[in-house]
């Protein structure tokens, strides 16, 4: 399910999240266009990356569900799949070094290179006995930082870059990892 709000004036895309299509959703949000990225786009990523590994393991019944790159059923796509993505539409990744805090980020984008932020945030469901993890976009649209979470109704808008620092730094805190989102140089 997919949502174009309007945030004022602001035409906002928001995808909502299915299954574990986490980084499905996360990757249109970011890009603010339904079908940017296919669910057929990100296994056929998928599957080159396990072609193209050299130290790949050998076939087993279980190998056609449970993939290396993703889970054929449900999604479920690692940074992997994340970066070659982005690589497809000239955006590279840069992982943020979380001993330096959210204050080292340029949120301003004084270069003009940010084009967002992903995170892969931990998940604990059903009192502990499930664990993983899950993707979200942060972007800035017209200069307003927003939580894309597909898991959210709606996005949620930043009432300044304070408020979004001390989330970034909290969710920092939480175990969660931080991706910045490059457009690559002219």
């Amino acid at each position: 399910m997919s949502q174009n709000m309007e945030e004022g004036k602001v035409k906002i895309y928001h995808e909502r999240q299915r299954l574990q299509f986490c980084l499905l959703h996360s990757l249109n949000n970011l890009f603010q266009g339904k079908d940017t990225f296919t669910r057929s786009d990100l296994n056929t990523i998928a599957e080159k990356l396990d072609v193209d590994n050299p130290n790949r393991g050998s076939w087993n019944p279980v190998s056609f569900v449970f993939r290396p790159h993703h889970n054929e059923i449900t999604g479920n796509y690692d940074i992997n799949v994340l970066i070659a993505a982005l690589q497809h539409k000239a955006k590279t990744v840069v992982w943020h070094d979380k001993r330096n805090g959210a204050s080292s980020i340029d949120l301003d984008g004084t270069d003009g290179r940010l084009m967002g932020i992903i995170l892969n945030v931990p998940v604990t469901k059903f009192g502990g006995l499930w664990r993983s993890r899950h993707w979200v976009t942060l972007r800035c649209i017209q200069g307003v930082w927003y939580n894309l979470d597909s898991d959210f109704a709606a996005p949620y808008a930043f009432k300044d870059t304070q408020q979004f620092r001390e989330f970034l730094d909290r969710i920092i805190t939480a175990g969660a990892e931080v991706l910045l989102v490059m457009n690559d140089k002219q």
